[in-house]
């Protein structure tokens, strides 16, 4: 039951900031795939969907594939899980490996600079649910 009023919040702080996506993406699992459309309840227009590659184990290569395809500048939501969420935001931004931890019902945002040779990202920020509850 938190974690569902945790995943409204966050979209209606997003709704209230006005940051808006593109596209949504979510792992295929049922918590997953519930945020996801518990954070884009306010975003009509924004169609979630379903990518094998957010799945716990998912490929990282083939997710890069996916996004590098969307083009540069698509603003993209992505639900999956952890570790792998962190760790793959840990990559594209050059961090040390565990030293970048998303919190369950956390929000990263990043900008991705490019995606060849090889993917990099800038951290523009890493929000806890408790930041995100103190900024409603």
């Amino acid at each position: 039951m938190e974690g569902r009023r945790e995943a409204a919040n966050v979209g209606a702080l997003f709704s209230k900031l006005d940051l808006r996506f593109d596209d949504a993406a979510s792992s295929p699992l049922p918590r997953a795939k519930e945020t996801a459309e518990l954070v884009l309840e306010r975003q009509k227009k924004v169609k979630l969907r379903i990518w094998n590659e957010l799945r716990p184990e998912g490929d990282r290569t083939a997710l890069l594939s996916r996004l590098a395809r969307m083009g540069h500048g698509t603003r993209v939501l992505l639900v999956g899980h952890e570790p792998y969420l962190s760790s793959f935001v840990g990559e594209l931004t050059g961090a040390k490996p565990g030293t970048l931890v998303l919190k369950k019902g956390g929000v990263a945002r990043l900008h991705v600079t490019s995606f060849s040779p090889e993917a990099k990202a800038e951290l523009r920020w890493l929000l806890s649910p408790r930041i995100l509850r103190r900024i409603q």
